[in-house]
């Protein structure tokens, strides 16, 4: 399996994989076993009509779970299931009570529901999914390199999709709030506390708004359509993420000097 290089950390490091991405993704696409699990998911969904035909075949689900990164759910069978099994259309399924959107966004895109159409046999459902899952793979491979890099993959590609939803800001805000790779970045490029999620949810509404202005000059998220904006995004994460990652590193060895000093 082709490994993505990023020989450096912070922008340095992000820049070099910005400019060499396109080769880079081409290389890690003719990887051998990425190219047999491709395969045999475009040569197997067809024949998939139910949600429980699709869990039970592991290797189908793992590639419908990373072409949505969520993978670490590859054992939740049950779960998974039900949550294909109820669809996204009734108010109460599963999938509409997380907060994270990603299961909602599964599950629609499969249509195993009650009130919606099975889409395997789509034209472009495949491709679709498949190019998803590459996506995404590429960007766990880059994030086993250096984790924040798969944190900026990920907001280039998501950050404009959510800026142009059609749904008020608070809801968009509350949609970043509860997709983990997001609200990760996004804490961590507005400079805020790790025990800030232990808050009242409204509040913490409130405080991103209020950071958001302070950095972007408003907290209106459709400023994210812009890739431009994106990349100042991107540019404060990474950087932020350096600084704090050198601060821990700093604070071991002042304590490790410490100790040392009092032998």
């Amino acid at each position: 399996m082709f490994q993505p290089i990023i020989p450096i950390s912070g922008l340095g490091g992000w820049r070099f994989l910005q400019d060499t991405y396109d080769s880079q993704f081409k290389a890690f696409t003719q990887s051998v076993q990425l190219n047999r699990d491709t395969e045999y998911f475009r040569e197997n969904i067809g024949n998939v009509e139910t949600a429980e035909e699709l869990v039970s075949d592991r290797r189908l689900l793992s590639v419908t779970l990373g072409a949505f990164g969520l993978s670490d759910d590859i054992n939740s069978k049950f779960f998974i299931q039900k949550m294909l099994q109820e669809g996204s259309v009734a108010d109460d399924a599963l999938a509409n009570r997380f907060t994270d959107g990603r299961y909602k966004e599964m599950s629609q895109a499969f249509g195993f529901g009650p009130g919606e159409f099975l889409k395997v046999g789509q034209p472009d459902f495949v491709e679709a999914i498949i190019t998803r899952y590459e996506t995404l793979e590429f960007e766990v491979a880059a994030g086993e390199q250096n984790e924040s890099m798969r944190f900026a993959l990920y907001a280039e590609r998501e950050m404009e999709l959510l800026a142009n939803e059609d749904i008020s800001n608070d809801a968009k805000w509350f949609t970043l709030m509860g997709e983990p790779p997001l609200r990760e970045l996004f804490e961590t490029a507005l400079n805020l506390p790790s025990a800030f999620g232990q808050i009242d949810i409204d509040q913490q509404l409130g405080v991103f708004k209020e950071r958001a202005r302070k950095e972007f000059g408003s907290d209106d998220l459709t400023i994210f359509s812009d890739p431009e904006v994106v990349q100042e995004l991107v540019t404060k994460y990474i950087v932020r993420d350096q600084i704090k990652d050198f601060n821990n590193s700093f604070s071991s060895n002042s304590i490790a000097l410490t100790l040392l000093r009092g032998f």
